[in-house]
């Protein structure tokens, strides 16, 4: 993997410290990976190769900071609650 030096703010290195006792890089590497997919840059799986963990331990974590995984409005939870009684009813359908 290539690996590049990014120059920071000293201010914005204060912000940062307390935000954990690991080191800067990681914490970093944490926070970039959270922000690209949080705007849908990154799916939860190269996120959690990303960050060294299994898909469902990423998508865990970020739930805990506040991004969701399912992040559907309102005509596309509709959508999704038409399709489950569409399968419904083609399963009792299938049983008779």
């Amino acid at each position: 993997m290539n690996t590049h030096h990014v120059e920071l703010n000293s201010d914005l290195i204060r912000f940062l410290r307390p935000l954990s006792d690991r080191p800067l890089r990681e914490v970093t590497e944490e926070l970039l990976v959270l922000e690209l997919y949080r705007r849908r840059q990154l799916c939860s799986g190269k996120a959690a190769e990303l960050l060294g963990m299994s898909r469902w331990e990423f998508v865990h974590f970020a739930s805990r900071q506040g991004i969701a995984f399912f992040d559907l409005n309102e005509d596309e939870i509709d959508d999704e609650f038409a399709r489950v009684d569409q399968l419904k009813s083609l399963q009792s359908d299938a049983t008779l």
